[in-house]
């Protein structure tokens, strides 16, 4: 863009943008990258990063949630971070770097998951037009394999390296599958898009109504916009209720299993769970009295179930710690 903006005088002001995920040993180094490229194309760079934005990191998130749901939170807070960098540069539009390979796996995982509202803009070369921001996508029908080999020869100091969590991504199912018909068939990945382009909604389909987030502004179908619902899980530690599709609105079941594990909460003493609404004195006796082994083995099961935690419940320690719950 800086390229060709220079040669037929477009007049265009550019930016760079860029995101901080937060994932040591990849977005660090791309992010030298990026600054050296700010310095070789003569463009200003803005960084936003997801802990100043939410004050997690993916590194954190990924701790909480473990691999097979990172992208999910990764790809929701990226697409607002994006949005809200772009404010912050008070710029027209915001042109992504996606190409047709991004393109075709988007196509085929709106067709398995049933998302009719993606599939019928997922192949748009500018979405969000009714929005303040409208992206733009120039390399929609661009190989993947193409930018890399025009970067290399023309000597472009680029950064390639995968994101160390995207191999558990359900997107990298789609790109193996997109591959493997590559090689059967060149075209494939212009079809699929070519198919997506065609896709005709029915008239009949109850297509969302976009609206704004209470809670922040953004752009959003729900009470409370994605990015808001899986923050809040977070912030109060139930990290994956906010993904997938609930009944009732999101951050309704959000709340509602909070307040049910505010009136139940559960107390970890080693390996045995004591529930508070259920917490009695009767549970301090049989404690007492199996550390004095005067229960029978039955009893014993019924209560602690194997020998191991049995064992564990012996310790004077637990047994302090169990009667000290009594008086919460």
């Amino acid at each position: 863009m800086s390229e060709l903006n220079r040669r037929h005088n477009y007049g265009l002001d550019l930016f760079l943008l860029s995101v901080d995920e937060g994932i040591t040993g990849y977005r660090d180094d791309s992010l030298e990258t990026v600054k050296r490229n700010e310095i070789q194309y003569g463009l200003p760079l803005k960084v936003v990063s997801y802990s100043k934005l939410y004050g997690w990191t993916m590194d954190e998130i990924v701790k909480l949630i473990g691999l097979k749901s990172s992208c999910t939170f990764c790809g929701v807070f990226r697409r607002q971070a994006l949005d809200r960098g772009a404010a912050l540069l008070k710029v027209d539009k915001l042109i992504t770097g996606h190409n047709a390979d991004d393109i075709a796996e988007t196509v085929l995982l709106n067709i398995l998951r049933g998302d009719i509202a993606r599939l019928s803009r997922c192949t748009s070369i500018i979405t969000g037009e009714d929005g303040p921001i409208p992206r733009c996508k120039p390399f929609k029908y661009t190989y993947e394999k193409e930018i890399v080999m025009y970067a290399y020869f023309k000597k472009l100091d680029y950064f390639s390296t995968e994101c160390i969590y995207s191999p558990n991504a359900y997107r990298g199912f789609a790109r193996e599958f997109i591959q493997d018909l590559e090689r059967m068939r060149p075209r494939a990945i212009l079809d699929i898009i070519k198919s997506g382009e065609d896709f005709r909604i029915s008239t009949s389909t109850k297509m969302p109504k976009q609206g704004t987030c209470e809670r922040c502004g953004y752009i959003s179908s729900q009470k409370w916009c994605k990015a808001c619902v899986l923050l809040e899980g977070l912030n109060r530690g139930l990290p994956k209720l906010g993904i997938g599709r609930s009944r009732g609105g999101s951050i309704a079941n959000v709340t509602r299993i909070w307040n049910k594990r505010m009136e139940h909460r559960v107390y970890k003493a080693s390996s045995v769970e004591v529930w508070t609404s259920e917490f009695s004195c009767s549970c301090i006796n049989h404690c007492m009295q199996l550390n004095e082994g005067l229960l029978s083995d039955d009893r014993c099961n019924r209560w602690f179930g194997t020998a191991k935690r049995r064992a564990l419940i012996r310790s004077s320690t637990l047994i302090n710690h169990l009667c000290s719950l009594l008086y919460l």
